[in-house]
């Protein structure tokens, strides 16, 4: 008996937690994203910019916003390591993919690199968060500006926004954040992935 109200306390009362991509190709800032993100959001100090190293392979951050549990994985972004992104796909409940807005040279990798990642079955109705990022600097281009240049049709039925953002400054960061957990909350990929996990609670119309 006990281990039955156990099991329904833990269900009220333990905080929902999801599991996010942080995508983009090479030096879009997907590190430094991750860093601001732990300093805004937990105790821990993040790695000032100017320390920060190309990523190879993962790193992880975990966060608590709005009474929800957010685990981050920031995957490299450099072309031989995009094929390993496949791996992480089934379990994220969204994908949050950075942009460096300050260098249109490289808009078409990120456009390709983006379309790739959406035809990907495992990711499948996952909401997308596109960030036009480095918006600190003069030259960055507006959200509006790189949504017109992606334009990004066919995405079947999935949530999507672009926001624009600075990961070195903090600008557009938590705005951005509390959209991803709303929308993760009422999410059809996260009723899946529930559903898959053996979750017991009623499920959300």
């Amino acid at each position: 008996m006990f281990s039955l109200f156990y099991g329904l306390w833990k269900y009220m009362f333990s905080k929902t937690e999801f599991h996010v991509l942080i995508l983009g190709i090479d030096k879009a800032g997907k590190t430094t994203l991750l860093e601001k993100l732990k300093s805004l959001y937990s105790n821990l100090e993040g790695l000032p910019p100017d320390r920060i190293v190309p990523t190879v392979g993962l790193n992880i951050g975990r966060i608590e916003a709005s009474n929800t549990k957010l685990v981050f994985w920031d995957l490299g972004g450099q072309p031989g390591l995009r094929s390993i992104w496949e791996k992480y796909y089934e379990e994220a409940h969204a994908v949050v993919y950075v942009i460096d807005a300050t260098c249109p040279l490289r808009f078409e990798d990120s456009k390709s690199a983006l379309e790739k990642v959406l035809r990907h079955e495992d990711l499948q109705g996952a909401p997308l968060l596109i960030l036009a990022n480095k918006q600190d600097l003069a030259d960055s281009v507006s959200a509006e500006e790189l949504a017109r240049y992606l334009d990004l049709k066919k995405l079947d039925e999935r949530v999507y926004m672009f926001e624009a953002v600075s990961a070195y400054d903090g600008m557009g960061i938590k705005e951005s954040v509390e959209w991803l957990v709303e929308v993760m909350e009422r999410s059809k990929r996260t009723e899946m992935l529930r559903a898959r996990a053996g979750a017991t609670g009623p499920a959300s119309n």
